[in-house]
């Protein structure tokens, strides 16, 4: 893509970047990046997040459950109702399970009844991730040239979290392009308010923002308007003015946000009779804002914490970033990005509820800093300071990405895998090389050396150790026992105790959700097979005797549930049916 043709995307003419970063200083490569920054960075995603998206096994609980939900609505044909087994699933809206449904419906097209394959489910978040780097590019060109604008992508791209959500059947990677895609609209209509030579966006462009809002209310409810209201506020608490939102286009905006969101919404109320909107609404959302749920409370500050590694490599001028555009704070679209950044990450450290995943849509912004800090590397107050924390921070990231890829396997597969260790070390040694380069004002270099790094360290983790991790991926091996004992004629399998999504996913929704009683009455009445963890195997063996009715162990294993944070054993018996209890 040329540099005209990617200011014609954007809008607008990109501006001139200072004067320290223009000019000759741009090293070639980076130009000729800049003119073709969607195909290199589709390119680098897929190599960064492919070896994940088809060597991990069904992960546990959310990303099993979406695809679940999705798989069930690819088999009944309804794609109005969501459910997972035979329960309801109304915490989210249909947005991504409808992506999730028609990326199998698309890869069954050639490979014909083979809905059991997690990977064709994770390819929406794989086309999401991508697009969210194409977005931050087109944000980003909004206040720096084609150059800047390609390393903010990139940054972004290669950040830990968006590669862990461009990986896995969630939400958050699509979620996180609908974002970009109101945001950027935002974006051009307050530079242009404020700025008398920025280009007007046109009444096309606003109503694209507010399809890509409702979009996001599609998938995941209320985060992508929440982003812009939250921004929204920030800015008029800034400036005190509210004049430039009537070019928002309100009336028309809500209007086609209504047009695209209402029929689905409509249809799935009266089909469940109000419960979606109450579970949604009341219970799901209701209750993150309440208290942590599910257990996943956390202090404020989790996310500042958590950002050496999340936000690996990218962090290590993300701190200088904040400062350069602190200094140029005075500049309509530096302050924008400030705004967006700090007022959703605020949101969600103030919000009792926290998953790492919250934090993502204040990524971008951040993103877009750090690579206008990488091409002006000017020396401000308290810069020098900002490298020295961003360079431990980054080592934090690098530690505890080497450690992974080392200590993992030893913990829960079958020892050190030599081999990974190597490319580990060989990860971090870049790592650190891009760390002291940065140190010593080289921060093109820098970024070269640690996209390499991640290249190295994020594919050797997922693909090479995570799937060796025997002791993690106990549906995977149970649904190999299982197959390994089953007869045609067999019902589906009886569940107590451990009955994780991966697993439900892996045999399918019709097995049998209960506890060891009830698993002894199904078998007794119906014969077929029990998986039985040690929780309720007294239970189990009690009733059977009750009943005296027969069952023989076909096998046994043992593991981590890394859901729950403790061990489990599983045995599989096969029960003989009482004609008695038909």
């Amino acid at each position: 893509m040329t540099d005209s043709k990617a200011a014609e995307i954007a809008g607008e003419t990109a501006p001139v970047l200072a004067p320290e970063a223009a000019g000759p200083l741009l090293p070639r490569w980076l130009s000729a990046a800049g003119r073709h920054p969607f195909a290199l960075l589709t390119l680098l995603g897929l190599l960064l997040w492919l070896p994940g998206i088809i060597s991990l096994p069904p992960l546990d609980r959310d990303e099993s459950r979406f695809a679940q939900s999705s798989r069930q609505m690819v088999d009944s044909g309804n794609w109005v109702d969501i459910r997972f087994g035979h329960v309801p699933r109304y915490k989210k809206p249909v947005g991504i399970y409808w992506l999730q449904a028609l990326s199998t419906e698309v890869a069954g097209l050639f490979q014909e009844g083979r809905d059991d394959q997690i990977w064709t489910y994770r390819l929406p978040s794989l086309l999401g991730g991508i697009a969210a780097s194409w977005l931050t590019v087109w944000c980003a060109l909004a206040v720096a040239g084609p150059e800047a604008a390609f390393l903010a992508g990139l940054l972004m791209l290669a950040s830990v979290l968006l590669t862990a959500e461009a990986t896995i059947a969630t939400t958050d990677a699509a979620l996180l392009a609908c974002v970009l895609g109101t945001q950027g609209v935002l974006f051009r209509l307050y530079r242009a308010a404020r700025e008398p030579d920025a280009p007007r966006p046109s009444a096309r462009m606003v109503l694209w923002g507010w399809a890509a809002c409702a979009a996001g209310v599609l998938v995941k409810f209320p985060v992508a308007p929440g982003v812009a209201i939250a921004t929204i506020l920030g800015l008029l608490a800034l400036d005190r003015d509210f004049k430039w939102l009537s070019s928002l286009r309100p009336l028309w905006g809500l209007l086609l946000a209504l047009v695209l969101v209402s029929p689905w919404l409509i249809a799935i109320t009266i089909q469940s009779r109000g419960a979606f909107l109450e579970q949604s609404l009341g219970n799901d959302f209701a209750a993150k804002i309440a208290g942590g749920q599910e257990s996943h409370g956390a202090w404020p500050g989790y996310f500042l914490l958590l950002s050496a590694a999340s936000f690996w490599p990218t962090i290590l001028f993300v701190l200088p970033g904040i400062i350069l555009g602190v200094a140029r704070r005075k500049e309509p679209a530096i302050r924008f990005l400030l705004v967006w950044a700090a007022s959703w990450w605020l949101i969600v450290e103030a919000v009792p509820t926290k998953l790492p995943h919250y934090v993502l849509a204040a990524y971008p912004p951040l993103a877009i800093l750090a690579a206008l800090f990488v091409l002006d590397p000017r020396p401000l107050r308290f810069m020098t300071a900002a490298r020295v924390v961003a360079a431990l921070q980054f080592l934090t990231g690098t530690g505890v990405l080497t450690a992974a890829v080392i200590w993992l396997p030893y913990q829960f597969g079958e020892g050190f895998i030599w081999p990974w260790v190597g490319a580990a070390v060989a990860g971090c040694v870049l790592a650190l090389a891009a760390m002291i380069l940065a140190l010593l004002r080289k921060p093109l270099i820098a970024v070269l050396l640690f996209l390499v790094a991640a290249l190295v360290l994020v594919p050797t983790l997922t693909m090479g150790v995570a799937p060796r991790l025997d002791q993690l991926w106990v549906s995977e091996r149970l649904k190999a026992l299982v197959a390994s004992s089953s007869r045609p004629d067999d019902p589906p399998p009886a569940l107590a105790g451990y009955q994780e999504p991966s697993l439900v996913f892996a045999l399918g929704s019709d097995v049998v959700l209960t506890d060891g009683a009830g698993a002894a009455n199904a078998g007794a009445r119906s014969g077929g097979l029990a998986l039985i963890e040690d929780s309720e195997k007294g239970d189990f063996l009690a009733r059977l005797a009750e009943l005296q009715a027969d069952a023989s162990s076909q096998g046994d294993l043992s593991g981590f549930n890394y859901s729950r944070g403790k061990k489990v054993h599983v045995t599989l018996y096969r029960v003989a049916q009482m004609h008695e209890l038909q």
